[in-house]
């Protein structure tokens, strides 16, 4: 069931799953399907995003009202479940909508790029002119997943590091750890005062399966998973099966408390946010909860962030930030015209500042003037990312559905001792053999 209703001269379709094949597929010579000249800028998202297209809507009203008039926003949405399914299908009917988010499997979204429907962001955004107003990081962060190209708009960014507890770091004389053996010993320090030293979810699995690939960066360097991807390493050798056992020794050592198996990720935020753990790895997708005084019961001034830290010995930097682009968005090349170009690049430089302001969420997208009374950590992350030229991904990034669904559920046993690391990384990698 379908309706579409007018704000300011505005259309906006909200579509529900039944009837989005059929709206798409029916735009080929309206609303920007296939290769035809579209009247529209439809854009098809995820139902769990809810922080881009008000930003959207707000640009539509306002500083992108005269390209709205041109090609007016449209906006439909399916499950993130299903958008992989979907964007495929209508790729192979040639109905992709004008701008359309990522599935959830990259390699999809390579694949798209490899078929040529995808825009070249690098070539378009350098002919309007504005392609220095997207952050370095992020550029890179979109290659390094999507088959080496800037192909994906940034609509989000977030850095992954160690959140921790100012007030505790201070009382016992603690500075920020720049190696592994530093946050070890202050790691121990803390569970012998009785106090949380790491707080994480073993039933979501990735929030420990993140410290993994933090130890294989920083031991390996940052082409360290893509060679497990290439093939020329296996999760099976030696150098590999220490990250997992780096991970699995913090369990051991009783670092992440007695109940991380049956935490979920709310439940181990909590457990930071109310102060009965010192530290939290997580990204910065968290600074949502971090500023929310509701949430946060130790106080946003007594919250730090800093790098997953250096390994003795190791060919990583401390620099290099694990990144994510949420679910990035991309245009269909097929239906890019002028018009859809100035769409483009009045969302380039206009989405940073209003996404950063409204929504409070940072993106790839460098804000054209300072958004005034941002929280210090916040504008430390800005300054981290804006700093940032070289980015990292997560474990699983490079993993297909299998291996990443076993690293997941299998990472609350690799730190209670009941899988060891070794098993651990032999079954992941079996799964990325099958493939």
């Amino acid at each position: 069931m379908a309706r579409a209703f007018g704000v300011r001269g505005r259309r906006v379709a909200l579509v529900g799953v039944s009837g989005i094949a059929l709206v798409l597929s029916a735009c080929g010579g309206t609303g920007g399907g296939g290769g035809a000249t579209p009247e529209s800028l439809t854009y098809l998202r995820n139902v769990e995003n809810g922080n881009i297209e008000p930003v959207l809507q707000t640009l539509a009203d306002g500083a992108c009202s005269e390209q709205n008039e041109r090609l007016p926003l449209e906006v439909s949405t399916i499950p993130q479940a299903e958008l992989d399914a979907q964007i495929q299908m209508l790729g192979g009917q040639d109905a992709l909508p004008v701008m359309f988010a990522a599935g959830g499997t990259p390699a999809e979204g390579a694949r798209l790029w490899d078929a040529g429907m995808l825009v070249d962001f690098e070539a378009e955004l350098e002919e309007l002119g504005v392609l220095d107003m997207i952050e370095p990081a992020a550029i890179s962060t979109i290659e390094s997943l999507y088959g080496g190209a800037f192909n994906f708009l940034p609509f989000q960014f977030n850095i992954e590091g160690i959140f921790y507890n100012r007030e505790y770091f201070t009382e016992n004389g603690f500075e920020e750890p720049q190696t592994w053996d530093e946050l070890l010993d202050i790691a121990a320090a803390f569970e012998a005062r009785g106090i949380t030293p790491f707080a994480a979810s073993g039933e979501q699995g990735w929030p420990i399966t993140r410290l993994v690939s933090g130890y294989l960066y920083r031991s390996l360097g940052p082409d360290a998973l893509q060679a497990v991807a290439d093939g020329d390493a296996r999760l099976t050798d030696p150098e590999y099966v220490e990250a997992a056992a780096a991970v699995a020794d913090l369990g051991a050592r009783g670092y992440f408390g007695e109940n991380i198996a049956s935490l979920d990720y709310d439940s181990a935020q909590n457990e930071f946010l109310t102060g009965n753990a010192a530290m939290f790895y997580m990204g910065t997708w968290a600074l949502t909860a971090i500023n929310d005084p509701e949430q946060n019961q130790i106080g946003l001034d007594n919250v730090g962030f800093m790098p997953f830290p250096a390994v003795e010995g190791g060919a990583g930097s401390i620099d290099q930030y694990p990144s994510n682009v949420g679910l990035p968005s991309t245009f269909n090349a097929r239906t890019y015209t002028p018009e859809v170009g100035d769409w483009l690049r009045c969302i380039t430089e206009n989405f940073g500042e209003l996404s950063l302001r409204d929504e409070q969420t940072i993106s790839g997208f460098k804000p054209q003037n300072p958004v005034p009374d941002l929280p210090e950590l916040t504008q430390d992350v800005q300054q981290r990312i804006a700093d940032s030229s070289e980015t990292v991904l997560w474990f699983e990034a490079l993993f297909n559905a299998k291996a990443g669904q076993d690293s997941s559920s299998n990472a609350a046993l690799l730190v209670n001792g009941q899988l060891s690391p070794e098993d651990f990384m032999s079954t992941l990698q079996t799964d990325l053999d099958t493939d």
